[in-house]
């Protein structure tokens, strides 16, 4: 979209999110419904622990669950509520660009990233990436993000469709925080882009590094 529009703090994005559910939800009471694809998350679960005392580990659900919120909603909006019946007016009262501000489309990826592995703290993975034979590392003009599929595990999945976890960033590096019990296991993970249009790029090798 022409700008960003989902709030940075937590309970104003917690706020955004229910208003933004609510709103879809009486629009689609019609028969037939005007709208009828609504963006489900398990925000409100992860985040109602934070609100008050809270373990290290809540907090890493909350920031986990949250990024997963922001990817579905994000191509929720693109997908649907940038067209007709949805007005202008719709999006304005949603806190979401308008038409005018939606930019030229752009093409799905036909790269795959180049992802540097780190571990600059017990527990936790860094992974950076960049366009492979680029300068710097950072997402390429064009791209929303990265999108990180994952698995803990004695060997790797047969095939893509295998991984049972993704991860997805839009800055970078994009890092990981396991448990204490997960010391010293081996993390099998594929990388590729992903636009804000969600379409996504070819997949990359399947890679592994061990959690310190």
């Amino acid at each position: 979209m022409g700008r960003e529009y989902i709030p940075y703090n937590d309970a104003e994005f917690d706020r955004w999110l229910k208003f933004l559910i609510d709103y879809t939800e009486q629009k689609c009471s019609g028969n037939p419904p005007d709208w009828d694809h609504i963006p489900q998350a398990a925000w409100t679960a992860a985040y109602a622990p934070t609100l008050g005392p809270h373990t290290p580990q809540e907090t890493r659900e909350k920031n986990r669950v949250r990024a997963s919120a922001e990817h579905v909603t994000r191509g929720f909006v693109n997908r649907y509520l940038r067209f007709d019946p949805v007005t202008d007016e719709d999006r304005d009262n949603m806190g979401i660009p308008n038409r005018d501000m939606i930019p030229t489309p752009v093409p799905k990826p036909e790269d795959v990233p180049e992802v540097e592995v780190s571990t600059p703290l017990p527990r936790t993975l860094r992974f950076r990436f960049r366009r492979i034979g680029a300068k710097r590392w950072g997402k390429p003009e064009g791209v929303h993000g990265l999108e990180l599929l994952w698995m803990i595990g004695d060997a790797p999945p047969a095939k893509i469709e295998e991984f049972p976890h993704s991860a997805f960033s839009t800055k970078n590096p994009l890092e990981m925080s396991f448990e204490e019990n997960q010391r010293g296991k081996r993390v099998y993970f594929a990388v590729r882009w992903e636009t804000g249009t969600v379409k996504k790029g070819p997949e990359s090798d399947i890679f592994n590094a061990v959690i310190p």
